[in-house]
């Protein structure tokens, strides 16, 4: 059995968690054996890796969840999206759904998302693709719960704004898991735009966003 420094270094070398090394031996293998079936070559498999490297550590944070964040498409406003963690052939996937209307300016904004995420030293990377005509993408990261329940999830997200141009823009973002008793009609109807003060908008979520936008969001 290595030391703690020297099982530090082995998993930093080999880009596991130290927790993985400690694995049941088929545990790993399954997890980290090359299939004939949806292995890929060339430059793509860099990326390909980091994403399917690490199922075991994500799937604790697999289900629903209200993503909520600040864009500069709708300034003091609240954005509330739809995300799905979900595993498929090894990898942990995301689907995004949000949307956005006013009234006064005559605007309708609905965008899906797709993408996919990737577990590194206790933080979680989600890089996701718009299905859009600019198919833009974004990158959010997370820190993990700190807690076995997971409730909230703090982080940062990055990416463009939908108007009045794609002009790009960090924020910091908090995730509310959403319970199983929601059905998804709820959730979808759920999301949208809110103002601050908002009484719809979690006391938790507006707080972390008030107290970390104006000095956050670029």
């Amino acid at each position: 059995m290595p030391s703690a420094h020297n099982l530090f270094r082995i998993a930093r070398y080999f880009v596991v968690s130290e927790e993985e090394l400690m694995m049941d031996h088929n545990d790993f293998r399954r997890n980290y054996e090359p299939r004939s079936d949806s292995y890929i070559q060339g430059p793509m498999r860099h990326l390909a890796f980091a994403f399917q490297s690490e199922p075991n550590m994500l799937r604790r944070y697999l289900g629903f969840y209200f993503s909520h964040f600040c864009s500069p498409s709708w300034p003091k406003k609240i954005m509330r999206s739809l995300v799905w963690l979900s595993e498929e052939d090894g990898y942990i996937v995301s689907h995004s759904y949000e949307r956005a209307y006013d009234d006064n300016a005559n605007i309708r904004q609905k965008t899906r998302y797709a993408g996919l995420a990737a577990y590194r030293e206790g933080r979680i990377y989600i890089i996701e693709k718009a299905f859009s005509e600019d198919g833009f993408l974004s990158e959010t990261i997370l820190f993990t719960a700190q807690r076995q329940k997971v409730q909230y999830l703090r982080g940062m997200t990055l990416g463009v704004a939908a108007k009045p141009s794609l002009e790009p823009y960090s924020s910091p973002t908090i995730w509310k898991k959403i319970p199983e008793k929601i059905t998804a009609r709820e959730a979808v109807s759920a999301t949208g735009i809110f103002d601050m003060n908002s009484t719809n908008i979690d006391p938790i979520i507006r707080e972390f966003l008030i107290n970390d936008a104006d000095k956050e969001l670029l």
